[in-house]
């Protein structure tokens, strides 16, 4: 992976990071890349925030890969420091060539870096394949999580 650059996103990325997020079995029916209006607002605000991390991973110049790493401060498990890994997105060119790995890496890294003890994730449960990945990487299925629409 040594032609892979990643680095902080960018306004300009936005619509390449939408378009992976919109390319899976989920996402088809959630995202629209079509109006990228509340993408762009949601990334000013990320963006402005020193606790919130949104990296591209780049190849040739090309967005071939993202996620966002917020570090979380809490009280229990001793006041721990968290990372929270959300939308991990390979470009379909690019999946199975180890790009997931490298990202994820990056991930556990930078937040160690950043003072974290602990970093998580959470993945949908029609994610089986996800699943499998983040459990070779490490991961354990420890939590049952819970979502509420408001």
């Amino acid at each position: 992976m040594s032609d892979l650059h990643i680095r902080p996103a960018t306004v300009e990325d936005v619509p390449a990071i939408v378009a992976m997020l919109a390319d899976d079995m989920l996402g088809k029916s959630r995202e629209d890349a079509a109006d990228l209006t509340p993408y762009l607002a949601a990334f000013a605000v990320a963006d402005a925030d020193p606790h919130q991390h949104i990296v591209v991973a780049e190849r040739d110049g090309r967005v071939v890969g993202t996620l966002q790493l917020t570090v979380i401060y809490g009280l229990s498990l001793k006041a721990a420091t968290r990372g929270q890994v959300e939308g991990v997105r390979i470009h379909r060119d690019e999946r199975g060539t180890g790009l997931g790995t490298t990202l994820m890496e990056w991930a556990a890294t930078r937040a160690k870096e950043l003072g974290c003890s602990l970093i998580q994730l959470s993945s949908n449960s029609a994610r089986t394949d996800a699943h499998r990945f983040y459990e070779r990487l490490g991961y354990s299925g420890s939590h049952i999580g819970y979502k509420m629409n408001l």
